[in-house]
């Protein structure tokens, strides 16, 4: 069925434990009277050196210092011998190991993409070859390299770490030169051994390559009457394009609803790992979702149920970065990891927000407006309404038309590419800039924006063209990746420093790829003349960021469950997610849907290949919602170009800078709280 490297799990917890013997060599070699004696030398040498970074360089090297590095005279000598005082000198020092940082990330990054091609582009079958190259990872060893030969503790010690919640206290008084020393202190915060980075890139492949590959045959489908309501040749993959495919047919008022829920009963499928495997990625069978029936020309066949390979890949992933816990004194499991140091804000704080979200009294209020435009009761899979955007109303066969017209290829996109960003109101010069740092290639999976590494290399936008032509699903999420690109490219080359590049976590990257998805229909030229648009738009961005915010409540709880049974099985897992998404479905959906115990929340993909990524997306839309709110009194472009070259500041920071304002819930309540009583007064 799938030509991808199984891995069993026997392997997989084996090449992950960590033996008694890392973790005695893992403890502290480096004591306290060792730490003063090199401070103390170190500032004899510089009295005039600031005191607190000495010892906090000190500090932070010790606690990457081990036995094999040297004796704890040798690290005395190293400190004395390594610490820069001469202001100008370190300065020097810093953008020289800038410049030599962006080289060797510039072309890691570049080989990871030439590995990964075949894998995630559409150049042909795929062979297990392919799938060995794609979980190689050539940088896993570098940082090891740079503390066997002392560089990183050169690094640690003169330009330490600071934690989030030091950054945020102590980063509105910093310059963008005190930010991007920061920044190059964030590398070496913790000490992981390589055969650790390369096992997680191994199993990130091949989760990456069960996902890519998770196509339902649409024109395979059966309802109750064994009728087929799909084309022939829809191929639509889990869980992007259904969820896509839902969308579409609320323009549909033939038979739009039935499909819907036809898709539903494959979602539900899908999650609790009753679908049969003969009918994953193959037409070779036809199949009836709500009876699970296969049949071969129209003869029943037996059908054997896909064995829980979607939670034996997250299971996979969750014991891969456990293993990395031990050598994280600190940030010590992969939530703290993924929240705390990736996303830099703490997960209780989290799912403080999104509970605070969820329980909104607007989001009943919402959720009675949309059932009145409806006509008939919620269903599940309204999660994804998507009936206030201006393309709501448009038949999806015309936007195909549209869009497949436009852009037959992957070509055509990118010649565009200069056009789209002037409709914007970047400037021709910048417009030619930024296109010209962007390549288009014809995804095998749904798509998404690989940003470069380095100036002298392109960004990636991946997107599925079919034969037929770009269709407006495509070109709807090709919108969204270029966006992605746009700050992907912005935060690259015109931030000060190359150790700032990027933006403070990936949710304000969505942020950016959610602006241009909001103007799909615009560089069309499909202008949206209804005096009910900034409401309607509002509406939208509330009901996204409610559906999110639950999948995202799943996503974090998931983790909480493994970390709290960590010799779990597939099966055990399964159910545990199953129960899980049933819990939150009830809290914070049930009330305004009307039904229980529903498990949608369960089938995004990005569970399975994005561990923790999800609430990015929730505080993308938040994020979003206040630079379109901002975007209403200034110009788009010009602000664009100066917000996302604010660099990797922390969140809260780089709001402020931003658009003045800290990341909050509350606008975006109150909005949709005017929204609601907007129509409810005009009916």
């Amino acid at each position: 069925m799938k030509k991808f490297l199984v891995i069993t799990l026997a392997l997989a917890i084996t090449a992950c434990s960590q033996p008694a013997s890392e973790k005695e060599e893992n403890k502290p070699y480096i004591d306290k009277p060792v730490i003063t004696q090199a401070i103390d030398s170190i500032s004899h040498q510089f009295p005039d050196a600031n005191q607190e970074l000495i010892k906090r360089g000190v500090t932070h090297a010790a606690s990457l210092w081990r036995a094999e590095d040297g004796t704890p005279s040798e690290f005395v000598t190293f400190c004395s011998q390594k610490f820069i005082g001469a202001p100008s000198e370190k300065e020097q020092v810093f953008l020289k190991i800038s410049a030599y940082l962006e080289s060797l990330y510039g072309h890691f990054n570049k080989i990871s993409l030439d590995l990964q091609k075949n894998v995630h582009e559409q150049t042909g079958p795929l062979l297990e070859i392919d799938h060995e190259f794609a979980a190689y990872s050539a940088g896993a060893h570098l940082n090891n390299d740079f503390y066997e030969n002392k560089m990183a503790f050169l690094i640690a010690l003169n330009f330490p770490y600071y934690t989030t919640e030091e950054k945020n206290e102590l980063g509105g008084q910093w310059s963008s030169l005190e930010w991007a020393y920061a920044r190059l202190g964030d590398i070496f915060s913790s000490r992981i051994p390589a055969n650790l980075i390369q096992q997680t890139a191994k199993v990130s492949a091949q989760s990456d390559s069960y996902i890519a590959e998770y196509n339902i045959f649409m024109g395979h489908l059966l309802n109750d009457k064994n009728e087929k309501l799909f084309p022939d040749d829809m191929v639509l993959l889990s869980h992007w394009n259904l969820r896509d495919e839902i969308k579409a047919n609320y323009a549909n008022t033939t038979n739009g609803l039935e499909k819907q829920a036809l898709i539903y009963q494959v979602m539900k499928r899908i999650i609790d790992q009753s679908i049969p495997a003969k009918v994953i990625n193959s037409g070779e069978m036809d199949w009836n979702p709500a009876t699970n029936e296969v049949f071969s020309k129209g003869t029943k066949s037996e059908s054997t149920p896909e064995p829980d390979s979607r939670y034996q890949q997250i299971l996979n992933n969750f014991k891969a970065f456990e293993a990395m816990d031990v050598y994280n004194p600190v940030l010590n499991t992969a939530i703290k990891r993924s929240f705390s140091a990736g996303m830099q804000i703490p997960q209780p704080e989290v799912e403080q927000l999104f509970d605070q979200f969820l329980s909104a009294p607007q989001v009943k209020a919402v959720a009675d407006l949309i059932k009145k435009r409806l006509g008939r009761d919620l269903e599940p899979w309204d999660i994804w309404y998507d009936g206030f955007k201006a393309r709501s109303s448009i038949a999806e066969d015309k936007l195909n038309a549209i869009t497949q017209k436009k852009y037959p290829n992957a070509a055509a996109f990118e010649a565009d590419m200069p056009n789209m960003l002037r409709k914007l109101g970047f400037s021709n010069e910048k417009a030619a800039f930024l296109a010209s740092q962007i390549t288009v290639d014809a995804a095998r999976g749904s798509g998404h924006a690989w940003g470069a590494s380095m100036k002298s290399e392109k960004a990636h936008l991946r997107t599925r063209i079919p034969e037929t032509g770009m269709n407006y699903k495509g070109y709807n999420i090709a919108v969204h990746e270029f966006g992605h690109n746009v700050e992907q490219t912005i935060s690259l080359h015109e931030v000060p420093y190359y150790m700032l590049n990027g933006v403070p976590n990936t949710a304000f990257t969505e942020a950016l790829a959610f602006v241009f998805q909001e103007r799909d229909l615009f560089l069309l030229d499909m202008k949206d003349t209804n005096p009910d648009k900034d409401f309607l738009k509002t509406l939208d961005i509330f009901w996204s960021v409610y559906e999110i915010m639950g999948v995202s409540m799943v996503d974090m709880k998931m983790w909480q469950w493994l970390y709290a049974n960590p010799a779990c099985t597939a099966s055990q897992l399964k159910e545990a997610v199953l129960q899980i998404s049933k819990d939150v479905w009830n809290k914070y959906y049930a009330p305004a849907f009307g039904k229980t115990d529903e498990p949608i929340l369960a089938i995004y993909s990005h569970m399975v290949n994005s561990p923790m990524y999800l609430p990015n997306y929730a505080f993308g839309h938040l994020i979003h919602f206040q630079l379109e709110e901002y975007f209403k009194t200034h110009p788009l472009a010009p602000e664009v170009e100066r917000i996302f070259s604010l660099g990797q500041l922390t969140p809260n920071e780089w709001m402020q800078k931003a658009v003045g304002t800290s990341l909050s819930n509350e606008p975006l309540l109150n909005a949709a709280q005017a929204a609601v009583d907007h129509f409810k007064q005009r009916d």
